[in-house]
């Protein structure tokens, strides 16, 4: 709520029908000067009707009294001053009755026909009280006198009033529909607030899991040659130095381009910290939440055009050859080029699938198969069964379980479909077909 609306709210807790004790205290006061007047006009009243002084006093006090209900019964109120018009009392209520009722939520046929009726009567009165002063001698003006006084003490009377309070209501009404409007629109920036926070926390997870597997593809693979060598490496120090420094030198060569791609990768993160690090607290929310997604999406163009690409498969191939592998590569179609995203994507297809044979079926027999077709391009890893049952394990290869799990959220990414599975001779597939545009 507003703080409008909070005030608005505050003010309240008056008695009965008041909405504040200010408003009590005023309509008091009002209904207390109208009894007094209508109790001195009660006077004269008493003297013509020829009655006791008292009964014009008391019925004066009675019918000024009515004033104080002029919030809860404002047509009530109007009635009892046309009534008491001819008595020449109530002039007090009458005029504070019109610009109630004027001021309330009632239809406008019914204020107007109350004015008429108020307009009517104390233009009757009037005429009738000016020309008995004009009979008597109290006044010595022409015939003109008598209506004029009369047209301009109704006017007078009931204008005015009825006039301030349509503008009153009109205004009050305004306000209130602006307050509203206003505890409306906080309500639904407050409900943008609560969408975009659970954006936030979703682009956030997302990219959580983005980058884990991103650090799972460019780690696990060079990792895991690097365990295969140094495995082998324990095998033949003794027997073979020649090919152990072969192998050493290979687990170098496996431990830098791990470090190198490891690097690239915390410095693009680390750039988009930079970024986000720089926004100011005092900016809202919708633009961090709107700047943390363009600096993810950077990270992944950046991270696209820096990356890997289907050229470099024979090289990967040719790792897993060295570490002991038996591998067999083949290339169906045309190859040509593709968007830098789906080269990346097929690469670390390739490479995770190579990864779990090293890591489950080290020794197996593996065939990689591309094929470059017209819309697509498709890829396929396939091991047999390891030549011994233990030998999946020899190497002491650690399994995160988020392997399948990268390459197919990968492939959906792109619109793509991945099948992965055991074979029916006891290795297992990886098959995935991405669009080529």
């Amino acid at each position: 709520m507003t703080t409008t609306g909070e005030e608005h709210e505050a003010a309240r807790g008056g008695p009965w029908w008041w909405a504040r004790w200010r408003s009590a205290v005023l309509d008091g006061a009002l209904a207390a000067a109208s009894a007094v007047e209508c109790a001195v006009e009660g006077v004269p009243f008493a003297r013509d009707a020829g009655i006791a002084p008292a009964v014009g006093v008391v019925f004066g006090l009675l019918a000024g009294s009515v004033l104080v209900v002029r919030r809860r019964w404002p047509i009530a109120v109007v009635l009892v001053a046309i009534a008491i018009t001819p008595a020449e009392m109530g002039f007090l209520m009458g005029v504070v009755g019109l610009y109630t009722l004027a001021a309330s939520e009632l239809p406008r046929r019914i204020i107007g026909s109350l004015a008429g009726m108020s307009l009517v009567g104390t233009l009757i009165v009037t005429f009738v009280r000016v020309r008995q002063d004009m009979a008597r001698g109290d006044l010595t003006l022409g015939d003109w006198f008598v209506p004029f006084a009369s047209i301009t003490t109704a006017i007078g009377m009931t204008a005015p009033p009825v006039l301030l309070g349509l503008y009153v209501g009109a205004r009050r009404r305004l306000m209130e529909s602006l307050r509203e409007r206003a505890d409306s629109l906080e309500r639904e920036l407050q409900l943008l607030a609560e969408r975009a926070e659970e954006r936030a926390e979703w682009a956030r997870g997302e990219e959580r899991t983005r980058i884990a597997r991103e650090m799972h593809d460019v780690v696990a693979h060079r990792v895991s040659l690097m365990v295969v060598h140094a495995a082998a490496l324990q095998a033949i120090a003794r027997k073979d130095p020649e090919k152990a420094v072969k192998n050493a030198a290979l687990v170098g060569d496996m431990g830098r381009q791990a470090l190198t791609e490891l690097r690239e990768m915390l410095g693009v993160l680390r750039s988009g910290d930079g970024v986000r690090g720089g926004s100011s607290s005092a900016v809202p929310a919708a633009v961090e939440v709107a700047a943390a997604v363009a600096v993810s999406r950077a990270v992944v163009d950046e991270g696209a055009v820096e990356g890997p690409c289907l050229s470099d498969v024979e090289e990967l191939v040719g790792q897993s050859a060295a570490a002991g592998m038996v591998v067999d590569l083949s290339v169906e179609g045309e190859a040509r080029s593709y968007a830098a995203e789906i080269e990346q994507t097929a690469f670390r297809v390739v490479q995770e699938a190579l990864t779990n044979v090293h890591k489950h079926a080290a020794g197996a027999k593996t065939y990689v198969r591309l094929a470059h077709r017209v819309s697509e391009i498709a890829m396929q890893v396939e091991n047999e069964p390891p030549p011994e049952a233990g030998s999946a394990s020899s190497a002491g290869l650690p399994s995160g379980g988020n392997g399948l799990v990268g390459m197919k959220e990968r492939v959906a990414a792109l619109g793509g479909v991945f099948v992965s599975g055991p074979t029916e001779a006891g290795g297992f597939r990886v098959s995935a077909v991405l669009p080529a545009a």
